[in-house]
């Protein structure tokens, strides 16, 4: 069996097998079956929980980094402290533009002004495909959690994309209760000064799930 078995028509099945796992064993399933995997992050609150589970069970993971440049000082430091904690493989891509001239031409729009979906392809969307392109992975790994937004609560564990990248949420059904008591069991930090000028408000959607 390969991650090619795992198809739009019986995913269903594999979410429902996998439902009660721990994100270490639908960790060890997809990476088992995985030739070119991924883990995407951008280094927010929550951030190490699904770094220290993915390099628990393959350390030479390649972890994907889009950095906006419009993070907090709190949220690099958070990632350099990551970084070193679980000796991570990072990956970093930027956008092509400055943030010094990003601020200069656009700013940082309010979602309501016309700007933002130009901001949001320059800043976050062009990176990550960009990314891709280079690692052209079969599975991508990732923190989404069902409890995050609505858009996200209507995936699962298991979803594929627009592509036939198989995505992976191990935590999908933590709720934040859950995931700050892994994070304090394994002894991780947690930042909450950390802010996403794509997504703006905490409950809405970044752009790159919504596309992928």
């Amino acid at each position: 069996m390969n991650i090619l078995n795992i198809t739009s028509k019986n995913i269903a099945l594999f979410n429902e097998n996998l439902r009660y796992d721990s994100p270490a064993d639908i960790l060890s399933f997809v990476l088992n079956l995985a030739e070119r995997p991924v883990v995407t992050t951008s280094f927010g609150t929550y951030s190490a929980a699904v770094l220290h589970a993915t390099t628990k069970v393959n350390k030479q993971i390649p972890i994907i980094w889009c950095d906006t440049g419009f993070n907090t000082d709190a949220t690099y430091q958070h990632a350099l402290t990551l970084i070193d904690k679980l000796s991570l493989s990072v990956d970093i891509f930027t956008p092509r533009l400055t943030t010094a001239f990003l601020k200069h031409t656009i700013g940082t729009p309010e979602i309501s002004n016309p700007m933002h979906a130009e901001f949001s392809e320059k800043v976050k969307l062009e990176p990550f495909n960009r990314a891709f392109k280079k690692h052209n992975p079969d599975v991508w790994i990732t923190n989404l959690r069902k409890d995050q937004n609505t858009f996200r609560s209507n995936l699962d564990i298991l979803t594929l994309t627009s592509n036939g990248v198989l995505k992976v949420a191990p935590f999908f059904y933590y709720s934040n209760t859950e995931i700050v008591a892994y994070l304090k069991k394994h002894r991780l930090p947690i930042e909450f000064d950390y802010y996403d000028p794509v997504k703006a408000l905490e409950n809405r959607e970044c752009g790159i799930h919504l596309k992928n």
